[in-house]
């Protein structure tokens, strides 16, 4: 069963238990302005709370990803940067990265700016062959924002991530692919294809074992080994005693397929 919601500046459509959301402003290569944060933060907020929703797949319309904040955006004078990004951004990646089912970018075209901390900050990423992630910040005279450099020092190291910041380079399709950055790298025409069905068959896994890996990935980030050991350990209690893992230990022994209910 499919739905379509009506937003300004996002499309937000669902595919079964995969939810699709879509930056949409084309026109402006989907430029991030204060509608489409606010309309992104709703979406987000009603789709962590639909269980029915198990994986969610983000992408932009048309050519690109994003081309990050929308810097022709006329804003109150002598607003700082700090406010939009504490206030408006700042919950959207919260927002991403602390929600209990995993979502997967699908990268066309640029992921630029603050678009690259978005990208980086779902759980896995797809990217077009022709695609790149460009942290341009330097070249108009700033930093990276959107926790973007804590993102790709972590994921490829401080020395390769400043290098790519201040150089500002694009990172290819092929460069990410290498790094790390992304996962699986598709035709430009087959992005979409190849991403839904990835997640349509992450949909299909045991959600409290999604869930709880995602969130045990992200707190080991944080904790020392002796810790993340622990925190696992509290983690594995709560799948131990669900009722997937009786459906997935049975399954397993009677040599069927488990159904997973998410409890």
């Amino acid at each position: 069963m499919s739905v379509k919601y009506s937003y300004e500046c996002l499309d937000y459509s669902t595919d079964g238990k995969v939810a699709i959301l879509r930056l949409n402003r084309p026109a402006v290569l989907n430029a991030i302005n204060g509608v489409l944060k606010r309309e992104l933060l709703s979406a987000l907020g009603r789709i962590n709370a639909d269980p029915d929703i198990r994986v969610v797949v983000l992408s932009g319309a048309g050519r690109s990803f994003s081309a990050g904040a929308d810097i022709a955006e006329k804003t109150p004078e002598k607003r700082l940067p700090q406010i939009s990004l504490d206030e408006e951004f700042k919950p959207i990646l919260l927002t991403i990265a602390e929600a209990p089912k995993p979502y997967i970018s699908a990268i066309n075209g640029h992921a630029a700016g603050i678009a690259g901390a978005l990208a980086l900050a779902c759980d896995l990423a797809v990217m077009a062959e022709d695609a790149c992630i460009y942290p341009a910040f330097a070249a108009i005279g700033l930093i990276p924002d959107g926790g973007l450099s804590w993102l790709l020092a972590r994921q490829i190291g401080p020395k390769r991530a400043y290098e790519a910041i201040i150089e500002c380079e694009k990172m290819s399709a092929e460069r990410c692919l290498a790094l790390g950055l992304v996962n699986r790298v598709a035709p430009p025409e087959g992005l979409m294809a190849e991403t839904i069905g990835w997640a349509h068959e992450i949909a299909g896994k045991a959600p409290l074992a999604v869930r709880y890996t995602k969130e045990a990935l992200w707190k080991s980030m944080e904790l020392d080994f002796a810790d993340t050991i622990s925190y696992e350990a509290k983690l594995q209690n709560l799948t131990f005693l669900s009722h997937d893992a009786k459906e997935g230990i049975g399954a397993f022994l009677e040599k069927r397929r488990p159904e997973f209910r998410g409890k």
